[in-house]
Formats: C-alpha cells, structure tokens, sequence
C-alpha cells in the first residue's frame, strides 16, 4: 500500500557524499527510475546512456561539484557512471518533451499577509509518482542547503533553498533540439543562489538544448518568468506586479510565433487558474491555493489532471519563501494528502 508521502532522503557532506548517500539510501528507487526511462522513451539504456554522455562536458562546465555528486551517487547506488549521468537527462537523452503543468507565483496584494507563495501541481504519467522522492540537501562546502522534490537519482528539480529561493516550472513544446545543457543540472544550480536576481544571471548565462518555463520568487519580494529555448531566453511579465501565472504555451511575445497548440488544453487551465486567483485576490494563502489545486474545470484536463494525455497530478507544492516552508502533496489536488517541510 502506498503511503501519503513521498520518501525523504537526507544527505550532508562534500557534494561526492552526498551524491554517495543519495545512491546508497535510494538505490533502488534509482534503478526502477532507469527502468521507466526506458519504457516511456522506448529506447534501449545503452542508447540512452551514450546519449546522456555527450552532455557530461556541458554539466562539468556549469559545475564540477554537481558532477562530483553523480559520481558519488553512481558508486552510492552501484550502477554505472553512465547511468548516473542519464538521470540528470532524461528527457533530453530521449528526445522527449513531457508535462502539464500549472504554475504560478503571487505577492504583494495578491496574498492575505502580503508575503509571496509560488508552486504547481506537477503533471505527469502516473509512474513517476513511484520513484519520486523529496532530496534535502546540506552541502559543507558554502553553498546554501536546499529540499527539493526530485526523483530518485536526479539532482535537481523544483524545490527551494534557505534563503527562500523557489522555483517551478512548466514543459514547453514545439521546438527543434539542439546542443545546450539540460534542464535539470539548471535548476539545480538555481537553488544554490541567494537571490531571483541571481538565479536569472545564471540562466542567462547557459544554453538549453530544449524547451522549458520556470517560475522564480524568493523571500527579498523577488519575482520572475522565464521562457527558455535553444536560442535564447525571455522574461514574461504579467498584467500586475504580484502575480505570474504559466502553464504550457509561450506567453512572451518574442516566443508566441512558436506556438503550434501542441497541448490544447493549456490555454484554458492558464485561464481558470487565473480567473481563480482573482477571485481571492486579497485573501491568498496556504488553504486557499490548495483549494485551487483541486480544481476539475475541464476535467479531465483540468489544474487538476486526471489522465489527459496520459498525464495526472502526481503532485504538487506550494512555497513559503519567508517561512522556508515547503508544501508538499502526494497524489491529485482533489484527494492528495499535504505535507509541510522546512527546508
């Protein structure tokens, strides 16, 4: 039977430690996760992985420690090198665009203490939620600790640190792959800035070898969108200063002539959740956007999905960057079960 929560795995130390107790507390949730990247991509793992290689000069270039951890975590787990490297690029070793998310951050007048919240529902096929886990991180070595919600074996996802930095994201389609890096080592890195401004600088820096969103906000009142493309970047920026909402379409003008309604129901789930904040502009919290999550308007492509596109609401988060509080829900909006951690 399964639990109401996803396992929690702990790890401190130098980054090729904590890869190591990464590898040795989910080694086999890391396995089963390596088997599902085969079956969803349908691609055999020595493709896979020769696949996943040829971006390992582009991680160790973005950063030496993160590498370090993959190594730890390959010796952790007992797998090979190149299988730990193939977590860091699922998608991207299998040439595969997934996702249906909901994401949003809001602030200011928006919220009922005027402090930010940011988070999503996580859209996916039902799978993943089997080898999901929650990653606390506490690296020795300076850079800031972080709790994320990852999958067993991948290194960065979405989550947040300890100086309240959260980010989100969304998958964006109808794009051609090109060389860059993947997103996951990214986000990683993402949460070991101090600041959005800080995390922006970083993203502005690299470049993607596909397509993705990703919402930012920290606990200084920092704010921010990001589309990111092969070609380059762009901020989107919403019609008030207190909110950004995002789901899979391009929304910055620079982007849009892209956009080919690759998942038709983006448009209108982008509508509802906004229609839905408005409606408690003023009075946001905790409660409130987790009410929201749950929502079937367009069932069953709705913010909470049920099996359109083969993809449901795993999961979802909401952060409290002034709190440090991560809000983390096992399951659909509708019957998940919610679970506060402090990062």
């Amino acid at each position: 039977m399964r639990g109401h929560t996803f396992p929690l795995v702990e790890v401190a130390g130098t980054a090729y430690e904590m890869g190591y107790q990464h590898g040795a507390q989910a080694g086999a949730l890391i396995r089963r996760y390596l088997l599902l990247i085969e079956r969803l991509t349908g691609q055999p793992r020595d493709t896979l992985c020769r696949n996943a290689m040829t971006f390992l000069p582009r991680m160790e270039r973005l950063s030496p420690a993160f590498v370090q951890e993959v190594r730890g975590l390959a010796d952790g787990a007992d797998i090979s090198l190149e299988e730990a490297v193939l977590c860091q690029a699922r998608a991207e070793a299998g040439r595969v665009a997934e996702g249906g998310c909901t994401a949003f951050v809001v602030t200011g007048a928006a919220t009922a203490n005027g402090q930010p919240l940011a988070g999503q529902n996580q859209d996916l096929e039902p799978e993943y939620a089997d080898v999901a886990i929650l990653l606390r991180v506490r690296p020795n070595d300076g850079r800031p600790r972080a709790l994320m919600f990852t999958f067993a074996g991948q290194l960065g996802y979405a989550g947040m640190n300890e100086y309240g930095v959260a980010h989100f994201a969304n998958a964006l389609y109808d794009f051609q792959w090109q060389p860059g890096l993947p997103h996951y080592p990214i986000k990683r890195l993402m949460l070991e800035q101090p600041d959005v401004a800080s995390a922006l600088a970083l993203v502005g820096k690299q470049q993607v070898c596909s397509a993705a969103n990703v919402v930012l906000c920290d606990s200084q009142g920092g704010l921010a969108d990001v589309e990111m493309r092969p070609e380059g970047l762009r901020n989107f920026q919403d019609d008030h200063p207190d909110w950004l909402v995002h789901t899979n379409h391009y929304l910055t003008p620079h982007f849009c002539a892209h956009e080919t309604n690759s998942l038709a129901d983006s448009c209108p789930r982008l509508d509802r959740m906004r229609h839905l904040l408005r409606e408690r502009w003023g009075t946001l919290d905790v409660a409130a956007i987790q009410e929201i999550l749950s929502d079937h308007s367009g069932d069953p492509a709705a913010i909470c999905r049920h099996g359109a596109r083969g993809m449901h609401s795993i999961s979802g988060y909401i952060a409290e960057p002034m709190e440090r509080v991560l809000h983390v829900r096992r399951g659909h909006g509708c019957l998940g079960t919610w679970t506060a951690y402090t990062v």
